[in-house]
């Protein structure tokens, strides 16, 4: 069995929403949907077997391309395309090679199918990360295509402005994992990323960013957990708070996006720790 978390560009229309959310679950089973206003992101987890869940996931980006158009979005997180990746996750012993298989053909049925282009990221992309291809957004995404700098996997030369890119991968399980600050301004939620994050010499395997949520009035550290050995997640939470205090911060929520894999449960209550928004109902196994 596999695993996909495919993230789409829409998180107000709860209409639309449900709609893409029926069409991913044509042939996988749907085990959950996250959906973000601020974020303007709907994040939907997924399991089935190989067969199964390409079905699926090619009918979901279908629904998504005909719901969806970038040119009227304004959502916070960086994004290239209204189906904007599709991460395939080897669960349950599942091997990676199985994961990468299905991430091809799923990469090149969105393109041959829907007629928009794909990109490869993780396992099959050569290890690159989705941050290669967002950095300067869908318009710089769009040059770099067209002048040749980036070829597309499958599908079209070209990207569209109303449906941008389709980030198709295969990697291991990973965390989302957001904290929110109270009264807080942004800069501040910026320097607690830059100090937990990997990239600017914090935590291993965590990375960060520092956004402002119009909608709660608030500011938010958001992370991808992407090495869970390395940083635990109860680990890098703490280590969010420490930041926070130190900045005269203080902690206004905390939100996990989509499911945890068992281990993450089990880790954090070994260290004699809770993390908030995680509990049995949010583990992957139990879904299953």
């Amino acid at each position: 069995m596999l695993e996909a978390v495919p993230n789409v560009s829409e998180g107000r229309d709860r209409a639309a929403i449900d709609r893409i959310a029926e069409a991913f679950s044509r042939a996988a089973r749907l085990l959950d949907v996250h959906v973000d206003a601020d974020h303007h992101r709907s994040v939907l987890t997924l399991a089935g077997e190989p067969e199964e869940l390409a079905d699926s996931l090619v009918a979901g980006a279908a629904a998504a391309l005909e719901a969806i158009d970038l040119r009227r979005h304004d959502g916070v997180h960086p994004r290239v395309g209204a189906i904007d990746v599709v991460p395939v996750v080897p669960i349950l012993g599942a091997p990676m090679t199985l994961a990468c298989e299905l991430a091809l053909a799923v990469a090149e049925r969105i393109g041959r199918e829907l007629d928009v282009p794909v990109l490869l990221y993780g396992e099959v992309g050569e290890g690159r990360r989705p941050a290669f291809f967002r950095r300067g957004g869908l318009e710089e995404l769009a040059r770099r295509v067209e002048a040749g700098e980036l070829t597309p996997f499958a599908g079209p030369s070209r990207v569209s402005a109303r449906s941008g890119a389709v980030l198709v991968g295969a990697r291991k399980p990973l965390v989302a994992y957001n904290v929110e600050l109270a009264e807080a301004d942004v800069a501040i939620a910026r320097e607690i990323a830059a100090a937990v994050r990997e990239s600017s010499g914090g935590m291993p395997g965590v990375q960060a960013i520092g956004l402002v949520l119009p909608r709660s009035r608030r500011v938010q550290v958001s992370m991808n957990i992407v090495d869970l050995d390395r940083a635990p997640l109860h680990e890098v939470v703490r280590r969010v708070e420490e930041e926070a205090a130190q900045r005269g911060a203080r902690i206004g929520g905390y939100e996990l996006v989509g499911l945890v894999p068992e281990a993450v449960l089990l880790a954090a209550r070994e260290a004699g720790v809770t993390i908030p928004g995680v509990d049995e109902t949010r583990v992957l196994e139990r879904r299953l």
